[in-house]
């Protein structure tokens, strides 16, 4: 019985992308919410014939690949080299490192929306040849000139060269070795200067590289048009017991009593928590946090809001608004709405602008109008794309 291909997708994003401007290099920069890095990681996550990804990212990148990840876990994260191609290397020596595979998709992070059918089609194509290369023909008019048009090249037989570019894991180490000219812009070319044949398959306009400002415009326009808003709810309550310290929105409130809880009993961030797992329907804090379970006494209640947050980013979510009302007489919210405002998107990682803080009171009826405790209630906006991998 013939053994089963391992496949590896190995990911690009060492580059400085400052033609792309922004803070931070482009392949940290976000598109619906999410780092252009992370579209590629999951379209390689959700395809069932990737089984290891490697990531090579550029030199002190590594707490802004962990951030762009966002909770997603890959097989390695190497550094790169001065060239592409020496990235490329430290990639596949990394994949050896990890024992090795039968096929490779080198990809760049600069083109992160890579659809299924394009992976198929690359790993169908090395069954006859040890590498292969998405192409699309190319159909604007070519011409040679500066200022003024100059003659036309025939378009017959040119091709625009996309990624990922897919080689036998042997051939493509075989041919970096042998590579002894310039800097190579990609793998395919050192592939057939070491002697391999490069077939060539359909590539997809989803996958044009993104490298100026204007293209991370189009992106997000094209993108936000598969996404969908959808509203969650969450509601949360805990009593009031002298000798606790006080913890809402994140931040610690002097007080003469404090909340009862399992956790810091952080009544604010709990239903933010449930607002958010209401929305891309994933069930509430007690299915992810049992109050049973004995590592989440005394918890901090922000790992609960960081893991929903991440949980709507696995999920291709973008949080655009979350709205929080605070139900209690004491103590008086005003002073601290600010901070706790700052707090809570931190947490979220996302504009204070989407951040809404209110309070309010019973009028002194029920528990919260007897002093006994504090409610909270939280609404939580979030667009996720229309058809959710699970949903397939």
């Amino acid at each position: 019985m013939a053994s089963l291909m391992i496949a590896t997708a190995l990911i690009v994003a060492a580059g400085k992308g400052q033609r792309a401007g922004g803070a931070v290099p482009k392949q940290f920069s976000t598109v619906a919410g999410k780092a252009l890095l992370a579209h590629a990681v999951d379209a390689f996550i959700a395809h069932p014939d990737v089984d290891q990804i490697v990531i090579v990212i550029g030199t002190g990148q590594i707490d802004l690949c962990i951030s762009a990840l966002a909770g997603r876990t890959v097989d390695a994260i190497v550094e790169g080299g001065a060239e592409r191609q020496d990235s490329v290397r430290n990639g596949l020596d990394a994949i050896t490192g990890l024992g090795g595979c039968d096929h490779v998709l080198i990809h760049d992070a600069a083109r992160p929306f890579l659809p299924a059918a394009v992976i198929d089609r690359l790993l169908d194509a090395l069954k006859t040849s040890p590498g292969a290369v998405p192409a699309l023909a190319i159909t604007d008019t070519i011409a040679h000139g500066s200022d003024l048009l100059g003659s036309v090249v025939s378009r017959d037989g040119l091709f625009r060269i996309q990624t990922p570019q897919a080689a036998h894991y042997d051939a493509v180490m075989a041919a970096h070795r042998a590579w002894t000219g310039p800097a190579a812009t990609d793998d395919a070319q050192m592939l057939r200067s070491a002697g391999f044949d490069v077939a060539m398959v359909a590539g997809d306009a989803e996958l044009e590289k993104i490298t100026q400002p204007a293209d991370f415009a189009r992106a997000e326009a094209m993108e936000t048009t598969q996404m969908i808003s959808r509203t969650g709810m969450g509601y949360d309550v805990h009593r009031f017991q002298t000798g606790q310290e006080l913890w809402l929105c994140g931040i610690q409130i002097e007080h003469d009593r404090g909340l009862s809880g399992h956790s810091d009993a952080d009544v604010a961030l709990h239903a933010l928590t449930d607002s958010l797992l209401g929305a891309i329907a994933a069930g509430d804090i007690g299915d992810h946090f049992p109050p049973s379970d004995p590592q989440w006494r005394g918890a901090a209640s922000h790992q609960f809001l960081e893991y929903a947050r991440d949980l709507v980013g696995a999920k291709g979510g973008i949080i655009d608004h979350v709205d929080l009302t605070l139900i209690c007489e004491a103590p008086r919210i005003g002073p601290h709405r600010e901070a706790m405002r700052h707090r809570i998107a931190d947490l979220l990682r996302v504009s204070l602008a989407s951040v809404s803080v209110k309070a309010t009171t019973t009028e002194r009826l029920g528990f919260t109008g007897r002093g006994e405790g504090i409610a909270a209630q939280a609404i939580a906006t979030v667009r996720t794309p229309k058809v959710s991998n699970e949903e397939k």
